[in-house]
């Protein structure tokens, strides 16, 4: 990396850091700040897919968001079978850096063979933790062989203690009950945005990774919340056509 391409990447991240910092208010949309963390790590960091896992109130985990399908049944395959480099890094506290995947077919079988079927070559798992209480985990995945080297992977994590953050911010009065209504929120609002790619994908004829990327682009160009979005979708009256119609715009 060039110094010229370093100082524009350096301002690059300080942007992202005072977006995330900005969700430490009382009223935030979680899915959308966790689409923020994952679209900035593969946006200046050097991997190519991501996914966000959630624990819910008793304690599982749950799938919050991912870049592609392939990163999506990543994720699924963790929480079904309870392996993997997410599963671990939040049952443990610590960073999961494997540069080579294929080398864990012992410690992971099922996600090891379908990590590689998929292309994928590398996996960074970061848990997202503060103090003794961990929210979830951010996998990134790589094409290539030790795709995030030290420092990116210092970034990621620096990326994923702000979200985290942001997530725990309104503990302070009643921490387990806030926690609690907090992650439920975002899981079931990643269930109301599933919905909505889906009315998307079979009114538009679109791929569903396509039509994430227009909801999100939607939200933004007319200043919503993807979650009030995704309800306006999916519950008469229905946007969806709206929507769709901004594909041509």
């Amino acid at each position: 990396m060039t110094p010229d391409e370093r100082l524009v990447r350096q301002a690059a991240l300080a942007e992202r850091f005072v977006a995330l910092a900005d969700t430490l208010v009382d009223d935030f949309d979680v899915v959308e700040v966790l689409d923020g963390l994952m679209g900035t790590c593969l946006e200046l960091l050097g991997v190519d897919e991501a996914g966000l896992l959630l624990t819910d109130p008793r304690g599982g985990l749950q799938r919050v968001a991912s870049s592609s399908e392939e990163a999506r049944l990543l994720e699924l395959l963790q929480v079904q079978t309870r392996e993997g480099p997410c599963f671990e890094a939040v049952a443990t506290g610590e960073i999961i850096a494997v540069d080579d995947i294929s080398a864990t077919h012992d410690r992971w079988p099922a996600f090891a063979e379908r990590a590689v079927a998929d292309g994928f070559s590398s996996v960074y798992a970061f848990p997202m933790r503060l103090r003794d209480a961990t929210v979830g985990g951010l996998n990134l995945f790589g094409v290539r062989a030790a795709s995030l080297v030290d420092d990116d992977q210092v970034i990621a994590k620096a990326l994923a203690d702000i979200a985290t953050i942001g997530i725990l911010q309104q503990r302070s009065i009643h921490r387990s009950s806030v926690l609690a209504e907090n992650l439920q929120r975002a899981l079931n609002t990643r269930i109301v945005v599933e919905q909505a790619k889906g009315v998307l994908s079979e009114r538009g004829q679109m791929p569903m990774d396509q039509t994430f990327e227009l909801l999100r682009s939607f939200a933004r160009s007319h200043n919503l919340k993807l979650s009030e979005l995704a309800r306006s979708i999916v519950y008469p009256p229905h946007r969806a056509d709206e929507v769709l119609a901004s594909r041509d715009s």
